[in-house]
């Protein structure tokens, strides 16, 4: 039989939370069901590190913080970071008053553009055929300011628009302080490395996961790396979720409370040549409870190449990965569905 024909461009599919509302479903439709789920590992004893932003400024505590950030970046891909002075009540006031309005009023109120991805809705939809995420997102620019297109911002509740603003400024803070902390791990110029990414991209991803009836059948989000710099993510409501792959097997998150989770993203792989990991993740959903996150995505300036910097490529090492300009990175993306680390692959360099 013939296969459906895929598009470059992402295609409009029904609202999950719709789906999960309507009291007369009785089985979960088959585009999002995933049989291979059964056969999937995971380890419940282990758990990714947590930092401390304070120790990590101190001076009293930094070589120890230092040495345990450089090994979280390199061995996890992931870790907890705590006491980041991030105000966090609002944010999660704000993104979950959005997700509790009427369905036609989030559909209304910031429409999707297919093209950018851009409004509320789902992603990454290339093909009819193409296996569903049980989960809503609502995906918009917030930085550079000029890249915000408020047609897409919910006018819904009345404080959101001010109170994402503001939490963009907060990750931006967040960002630059890191991105200086791995430079000094890794040995290279801090000033030049935050100014690789000091006008990139910012933009947030808010994710609805409603409860499933068969939630080991589904997922909230397809396994994927993130194709960007660095992923900074804010858990909404107490309701865990998110799996990390280590070693072969899915370690599930157990969040702190007021915890940040930040997350090492394909391009921080790729410059770093290889030192640093961008780690698959996916997430599952829960029988009863709703999840919500946002994730908030820092990517690097457009206007440069992303490619393994030069100090990274020790006498005696080869670069690992090839060199593509962030515009053309950024188009390969956005035409790609979401699989493991499929760019990642695609920019490997053969050994």
């Amino acid at each position: 039989m013939a296969t459906k024909p895929t598009t470059s461009v992402p295609l409009a599919v029904d609202n999950v939370q719709a789906l999960a509302s309507n009291t007369t479903l009785k089985a979960i439709p088959p585009r999002y069901i995933r049989p291979q789920l059964s056969t999937d590992h995971e380890n419940n004893h282990h758990q990714i590190p947590v930092i401390d932003l304070n120790k990590l400024t101190h001076q009293q505590f930094s070589p120890q913080e230092m040495a345990k950030f450089h090994q979280a970046c390199q061995d996890w891909g992931f870790f907890q970071l705590v006491n980041h002075g991030v105000a966090e009540e609002e944010m999660i006031r704000d993104v979950s008053g959005f997700f509790e309005l009427p369905l036609e009023a989030k559909r209304d109120g910031c429409s999707q553009d297919a093209a950018r991805m851009e409004g509320y809705g789902q992603s990454f939809v290339f093909s009819e055929e193409q296996k569903l995420d049980w989960g809503d997102m609502l995906f918009l620019y917030t930085r550079p300011v000029l890249s915000r297109n408020l047609n897409h911002w919910p006018a819904l509740p009345l404080s959101f628009r001010e109170t994402v603003s503001n939490y963009s400024l907060e990750m931006e803070r967040i960002k630059t302080l890191l991105l200086g902390m791995m430079a000094k791990n890794l040995g290279i110029d801090e000033e030049k490395f935050i100014n690789m990414f000091s006008d990139g991209t910012q933009t947030m991803r808010m994710n609805y996961y409603p409860p499933c009836l068969e939630p080991s059948k589904v997922l909230g989000i397809s396994p994927h790396s993130d194709a960007t710099g660095l992923t900074i993510l804010l858990q909404i409501n107490e309701v865990n979720g998110l799996q990390i792959r280590h070693d072969g097997r899915w370690i599930p998150v157990q969040m702190l409370p007021k915890a940040l989770l930040i997350n090492i993203g394909d391009v921080l792989e790729i410059v770093s040549n290889g030192r640093y990991k961008s780690i698959e993740h996916r997430v599952v959903v829960n029988a009863e409870k709703e999840r919500m996150s946002v994730a908030t995505f820092h990517e690097m300036n457009r206007n440069v190449a992303i490619k393994p910097l030069s100090e990274l490529v020790l006498e005696g090492e080869v670069e690992q990965y090839k060199s593509i300009h962030a515009e053309e990175f950024v188009k390969l993306l956005s035409s790609h569905r979401l699989d493991g680390k499929n760019l990642l692959d695609l920019m490997k360099l053969d050994k």
